[in-house]
């Protein structure tokens, strides 16, 4: 999904209210888990990362995007086939679904929630990014809680992780799980490949084919992480 701004006009007044600083900019968010962003925007703003800033920052954000759930919905989007895609794998035996993400736990399910992508992941058992600094490690909590949340060892073989930037490739990579790039957000096919990503598909639309080819091939469950 994509926010279309909506994101940074939320730190925009969010940072204020948690600091009493004026905004005036936001480290790089590609990619990156929440803690590392707030971490170093705190930082460019001469505000101390301590523990606390961090948390009332983090507590600040996430009212913020409760409170912007309307603006949201009308100026953010879902990406071409990602529901589609998400329903078709929901009623895959072979498939378990669950969200790798860079935000906020609650940040993420507002966004899902908002979209209606929601009921076909399984929340539980994701990874976000005040879970831990480092993507590849969140790679490694999702697929201990999937485990847990299922019985099913979710070994590096059977887990699959879509992404479309070369961050999440990289973590995949790290984490030495499977990788599928997508190139519907802001990098393209070629940076995909060129940070590690064997297969790369233009868009969420051909995913699911995908998908099961690698489940059939391992002949196991296929988890997924975004």
């Amino acid at each position: 999904m994509a926010t279309r701004g909506v994101g940074r006009a939320i730190y925009e007044r969010a940072f204020p209210v948690a600091t009493g600083t004026p905004f005036q900019q936001l480290a790089e968010v590609t990619g990156r888990t929440e803690l590392v962003i707030m971490w170093e925007t705190l930082q460019l703003h001469g505000v101390e990362p301590t523990d606390e800033a961090v948390r009332r920052l983090a507590a600040v954000l996430v009212q913020g995007y409760e409170d912007a759930r309307q603006e949201l919905a009308t100026i953010g989007r879902v990406l071409p086939g990602a529901e589609e895609t998400l329903a078709v794998l929901a009623v895959d035996p072979r498939v378990h679904q669950a969200v790798l993400s860079g935000n906020l736990r609650t940040v993420s399910r507002i966004k899902l929630e908002v979209f209606g992508l929601d009921p076909y992941l399984d929340l539980a058992s994701s990874a976000y990014g005040d879970d831990h600094t480092e993507r590849p490690e969140l790679v490694a909590i999702a697929r201990q809680r999937a485990t847990e949340r299922t019985a099913v060892v979710f070994d590096h073989q059977h887990t699959v992780l879509i992404g479309d930037t070369p961050k999440d490739v990289e973590a995949a990579l790290t984490a030495g799980v499977r990788v599928l790039g997508v190139a519907s957000g802001k990098s393209d096919a070629a940076e995909l490949r060129e940070a590690g990503a064997e297969i790369v598909l233009p868009d969420l639309r051909d995913v699911p084919r995908t998908i099961k080819e690698i489940a059939a091939r391992i002949q196991g469950t296929a988890g997924r992480g975004c």
